[in-house]
């Protein structure tokens, strides 16, 4: 009792054909398989690397200028209080 037997998947599949009949089931087969298909091409899309601009150097972000901005603003922010 609570296990799941071939007979199960049977009886289930039976009910499943009585009631949708056979164009219907093969029909969301189809539509199941056309999903699958576009998922895979959207990862395969997803996997090419994106173009770049050439040789492009990384910003360097100079941290005094950071400190001092941030300094800054706090004070304006003491000041309005």
């Amino acid at each position: 009792m609570g296990g799941v037997s071939i007979w199960h998947w049977i009886v289930v599949g039976v009910i499943v054909m009585l009631l949708f009949g056979r164009g219907k089931v093969s029909e969301l087969m189809g539509d199941v398989a056309k999903g699958i298909k576009s998922f895979k091409k959207g990862m395969a899309e997803d996997d090419e690397p994106a173009p770049t601009a050439g040789n492009v150097d990384p910003k360097v972000i100079d941290q005094t200028k950071a400190d001092n901005a941030a300094a800054q603003a706090q004070a304006k922010a003491e000041h309005k209080a």
